[in-house]
């Protein structure tokens, strides 16, 4: 088996290694930036076709297959494409997997990938009390997401709920010298931890950059916008995790408002229709088309995701 090659302008620890149920001439580069990840894999007589593999749930950037063989380049940014976080005392590790579908044990494949970071003294975890999580600024921008009284008036006094009731949730984004943007969840799952780790059990509430799953088989609802920086979600208390801590881990997405895609944008599921519509413009609801596939967005250019994205943790709260 070829070592991997390394290079690491950011990277101070590195992990990484491999299982495969077959024996081929391969090798794999791998770059882990302050906030990426990039992946090249090689292979000079694979049985693999090399379109077929995925790092976490994401397909390759490019793919080339030649007489000299096949392969793969991956770039993702840390916490897309399923990569997971997991936070120890001295670390900070992202870590995923190269996989193939699993056609046979002679074409099967699964290659882990990880990068490790050491934990600065002052990073502390997202979570800042059980009413109120306000995210780091990033850029000029200012990410904040709080529980809220049924009127949205004034945060929540209380964190917990009865089971059915609905929990009512806002995030905003202060812009400071920035061009007006509109702030969209991408993501936002239900955990018992305040930190997402490969055993942690979740509940999918937005999913598919920025799909509302559980509005299909729920109340949960996008509330009309009273300004682009903001957006308020009214869920429904779940049945996951009754009488213990449930954390919501929500990643926020500032983004030009007249630039939505199937990759940016608030769907939610209309049961009367049974079909998705896009919150901001139903007249665009095509673009929620993927909701139950797969949704790919394209890149903004010239703004770069650290500047625009932050995950944040609220919590805890209690359904009983």
């Amino acid at each position: 088996m070829l070592q991997p090659i390394v290079r690491m302008p950011f990277f101070l620890f590195f992990v990484f290694s491999m299982l495969a149920v077959f024996s081929v001439a391969q090798a794999v580069t791998v770059d882990c930036g302050k906030n990426s990840v990039s992946v090249r894999w090689v292979d000079v007589n694979s049985q693999v076709d090399p379109s077929l593999l995925r790092l976490g749930d994401c397909p390759p950037s490019q793919v080339s297959v030649n007489p000299q063989g096949s392969e793969a380049v991956f770039y993702a940014e840390f916490l897309t494409c399923n990569i997971r976080r997991l936070v120890t005392t001295n670390e900070i590790r992202f870590e995923t997997e190269i996989t193939s579908p699993t056609l046979s044990k002679s074409t099967s494949f699964y290659y882990p990938v990880a990068c490790v970071y050491e934990r600065k003294e002052d990073w502390v975890p997202p979570l800042y009390g059980p009413l109120l999580f306000h995210t780091h600024g990033q850029g000029d921008l200012a990410f904040g997401m709080a529980l809220m009284k049924d009127d949205f008036s004034d945060v929540a006094t209380t964190t917990t709920f009865s089971l059915g009731s609905m929990i009512p949730i806002a995030a905003s984004v202060a812009q400071q010298n920035h061009q007006p943007l509109i702030l969209l969840l991408d993501e936002c799952f239900a955990s018992t931890t305040p930190e997402l780790a490969p055993d942690s059990p979740v509940y999918p509430l937005i999913t598919n950059k920025g799909c509302l799953v559980d509005s299909k088989n729920a109340n949960s609802k996008f509330l009309p916008r009273n300004q682009l920086s903001e957006i308020r979600l009214s869920l429904q208390a779940f049945k996951f995790a009754t009488g213990e801590d449930v954390y919501l881990h929500c990643r926020l997405v500032a983004w030009e408002p007249r630039d939505l895609d199937s990759g940016n944008k608030a769907c939610q599921y209309d049961r009367t229709s049974s079909r998705w519509v896009l919150v901001d413009d139903p007249s665009q609801s095509s673009l929620c088309s993927c909701c139950d596939t797969n949704c790919q967005g394209r890149k903004k250019r010239g703004i770069t995701a650290d500047s625009t994205a932050v995950n944040s943790v609220l919590g805890p709260l209690v359904i009983i």
